[in-house]
């Protein structure tokens, strides 16, 4: 049965009358730019002189985009959307770390996330970056094939090890592990050593998954070469697929540094090249898994018709779709309804610490266009269908 992404009713029905109010203040607020950015601006300053903003913060945006402070409250969140089909990929947003103190002390909390998901049947994902355990500096150098002296190749070593220690007990526990792209720049590295992961862990289905930026020009290709060399060397590849985050930051480097510029010359560039990996993917299920990331409802519509139109059951384990916590619930929740696979994609961690990833979902509702315009319209349609 294919989804109906205009059926409020279904979409929110976790989300009580009060949430929906503070939802439509929310949007309401990221439509304005000008708004927004002044409250992004104002946030991040009341932040670095320490005022006591945390409170404000948590009861809005925290609560409409982030799942709790610590994985007990974000396992609530999880069991609260779980009734209606939706899983959730626990997504520790601790971010901007440096040291190797910090990258250690991450460790623990992943593999204490990956026990907890090996509990619950509504918890399928576990999510990382590898910045989370690297410094930005030393993957920079790894890109560009610079010489690492002995210091930065035990570090390297070190950071292998991390991600290593995650993806074994990822594996030993049936967890699924999603690794993060990074920027352009450092992003050969990470493709790496995912890749190493993926060889040693999906032997015989997809437990770590490479996350594939469509916005980029060259990524449709480098997943074509991603599923031959998996096949040839015998393992599941995993395929999580996104349009992309950084394309303002990847624009402005380029033009700066002096290279191409790796972002698709127009939206319906990405569009094309994200719905063809789609399709890619699908026509090739029997050699990997696909998590098909996306707010684009075309993308999701065209994705299940696909799996109708060709037999591959909205129930297989092969195929997953998933948005942000706090975004697209009309298209999460339907596609729920339907029987596909779901997950929310649900940071959790303290207030202060999640700030950037709260900055990114204020900006990212600002600048794509007709985002926070679709959520609000949902939104008030669904409050007058409430008759709130």
């Amino acid at each position: 049965m294919l989804p109906q992404f205009d059926n409020t009713e279904i979409a929110f029905k976790y989300r009580s009358d009060k949430d929906m109010k503070m939802a439509r203040f929310l949007f309401s607020s990221m439509g304005s730019p000008a708004i927004a950015s002044l409250g992004m601006k104002m946030t991040q300053i009341a932040i670095s002189w320490k005022l006591p903003v945390k409170g404000l913060i948590k009861k809005t945006l925290f609560d409409q985009f982030c799942g709790g402070e610590t994985m007990d409250e974000a396992a609530q969140t999880a069991a609260a959307i779980g009734k209606y089909g939706v899983g959730t990929i626990l997504d520790y947003g601790v971010e901007g770390k440096e040291s190797e103190e910090d990258f250690d002390r991450a460790v623990p909390e992943f593999i204490k996330a990956i026990k907890y998901a090996a509990t619950n049947k509504n918890i399928p994902f576990i999510s990382l970056k590898v910045t989370g355990f690297a410094r930005f500096a030393l993957l920079e150098k790894l890109h560009a094939e610079a010489p690492l002296n002995a210091d930065e190749q035990a570090e390297w070593k070190r950071i292998y090890d991390r991600i290593d220690f995650i993806c074994k007990a990822a594996a030993e526990h049936n967890v699924m592990v999603l690794v993060d792209a990074e920027e352009s720049w450092i992003q050969k590295p990470v493709d790496d050593l995912t890749d190493a992961m993926m060889a040693a862990y999906n032997k015989s289905k997809a437990i770590v998954f490479n996350t594939f930026q469509l916005y980029r020009h060259d990524r449709l290709e480098f997943l074509k070469e991603s599923v031959a060399f998996a096949e040839t060397h015998g393992y599941q590849l995993g395929a999580k697929l996104v349009r992309g985050a950084y394309m303002e930051k990847e624009r402005n480097r380029a033009a700066s540094v002096g290279y191409r510029d790796p972002i698709q010359p127009t939206k319906d560039a990405t569009d094309r090249d994200y719905d063809e990996a789609v399709l890619y993917c699908l026509q090739h299920i029997n050699s990997l898994s696909v998590f098909i990331g996306t707010h684009n409802e075309n993308s999701c519509m065209k994705a299940a018709r696909y799996m109708e139109e060709n037999g591959i059951p909205a129930t297989t384990d092969k195929v997953y779709f998933s948005q942000l916590f706090g975004m697209s619930d009309n298209i999460s929740f339907n596609l729920a309804h339907s029987g596909y696979h779901v997950a929310k994609y649900l940071p959790y961690g303290p207030v202060e610490d999640v700030i950037p990833y709260l900055m990114r979902r204020a900006q990212e509702n600002t600048s794509v266009a007709g985002q926070t315009g679709r959520e609000l319209t949902l939104i008030e349609r669904e409050m007058q269908r409430r008759r709130l």
